[in-house]
């Protein structure tokens, strides 16, 4: 992960295990590079071959990657920044979450010449 701690214009780039297109969701697995929160700004590189269709398609994959009984304790779900109409009513970004979101797609689904 590339980061820039404490700074007011933060922002954080990091690798995404997959993509779900049901929700248009991210999924950020956990570890040593991934922090448990981020930045306002936060840059995800998604590769398509990485894009599934439904939630249920993406933990077979994680057991074929990490093997059985080597799950990371958690992952980030990110669908998109976070928002909120709790204070008087007025939509808020980033208060539970992030403000900016922008997804790097790289295609390694064609050969390369």
């Amino acid at each position: 992960m590339l980061r820039s701690p404490g700074a007011k214009n933060a922002v954080s780039v990091t690798p995404s295990f997959g993509g779900v297109s049901e929700t248009d969701s991210l999924m950020l697995r956990s570890g040593a590079d991934m922090p448990y929160t981020l930045p306002d700004t936060h840059i995800a590189v998604l590769k398509a071959s990485d894009i599934v269709g439904t939630y249920e398609e993406v933990w077979p994959r994680l057991r074929e990657r990490e093997g059985n009984g080597n799950m990371p304790r958690t992952f980030l779900w990110v669908t998109g920044p976070s928002r909120t109409g709790d204070i008087e009513q007025t939509i808020q970004l980033g208060a539970h979450g992030l403000r900016r979101l922008h997804i790097v797609l790289v295609d390694d689904t064609k050969e390369n010449p």
